[in-house]
C-alpha cells in the first residue's frame, strides 16, 4: 500500500487537542460528525467512544476495589488469628503443647496437611542440603522433591514453607500443603516471620 501524504502533522494535533480539552466544547457537533472503527459496532462517535471507556474504566476500578476490600479483609483475618495463636503458644508450659498448639491452629485455619519443627541436630546429608540450600535465605516457599518432602514430613506434598529460626538454632519450622500452588516464591512471609520470631523466644524459654 502506498504511504498517504497527509497535508497536517498529526503530532501537533494531537498536542493541539491536549492543550485544549476544551475544543470539542466550542465544537460539539464535531463529537457526533466524526466516526472511530468499533470492532463489533461498526462505526461510533466520539461521544459513544468516550461514554464506553469510561464504563470500561469504572469497571475496572469497581474490580480493583473489590480486590483490596477482600485482601483487606483476609490481612484482618490472619491478623486476628496470629494474634490468639499468639497468646496460646505464650501460655504453652512445655515444648510438645507447644508443637500441639501450633500445628492444630495452623491445621484447622488454613487446612494444612502437616505442620512440624524439626531438629536438624542429626544432620544427615539430605537434612544438610536442605539447610544450606533451601534454606540459604532464612525461608522458602515452593514445591520439594519427592526425598526432600519424605524425608522432612515422612510423606509426598504439594507445596511448603519451610523457615529456619536461627543460624544458631538448628530447627526448621516447616508447614506442608496439598494444594501445589498454595505456597510458591512470590508469597508474602509476614505471617511466619511473626511465627518465627515468637517460637525463637519459647523455645529459649523451654
Amino acid at each position: 500500500m502506498p504511504q498517504i501524504n497527509l497535508p497536517f502533522d498529526e503530532q501537533i494535533i494531537r498536542e493541539y487537542l491536549l492543550d485544549n480539552p476544551d475544543f470539542f466544547n466550542r465544537y460539539p457537533e464535531l463529537l457526533l460528525a466524526m466516526r472511530l472503527p468499533h470492532t463489533e459496532r461498526g462505526a461510533i462517535s466520539l461521544v459513544e467512544r468516550r461514554q464506553e471507556l469510561l464504563r470500561q474504566r469504572v469497571s475496572l476500578l469497581e474490580e480493583e476495589i473489590t480486590s483490596l476490600l477482600s485482601m483487606a479483609a483476609r490481612n484482618e483475618k490472619i491478623y486476628l488469628f496470629n494474634t490468639e495463636l499468639s497468646f496460646k503458644l505464650l501460655n504453652c508450659a512445655d515444648l510438645i503443647s507447644l508443637k500441639e498448639v501450633l500445628a492444630d491452629n495452623l491445621k484447622q485455619q488454613f487446612n494444612f496437611s502437616h505442620v512440624r519443627l524439626i531438629s536438624v541436630l542429626d544432620v544427615g546429608a539430605d537434612m544438610k542440603a536442605i539447610w544450606e540450600q533451601r534454606l540459604r535465605k532464612g525461608h522458602y516457599f515452593g514445591r520439594l522433591t519427592q526425598q526432600e518432602a519424605k524425608r522432612l514430613f515422612g510423606a509426598e506434598v504439594g507445596s511448603v514453607a519451610l523457615v529456619k529460626l536461627a543460624e544458631d538454632i538448628p530447627v526448621i519450622f516447616a508447614i506442608a500443603s496439598q494444594d501445589a500452588t498454595h505456597f510458591h516464591p512470590d508469597m508474602d512471609n509476614m505471617l511466619l516471620e511473626q511465627l518465627r520470631r515468637l517460637l525463637v523466644h519459647m523455645l529459649a524459654k523451654l
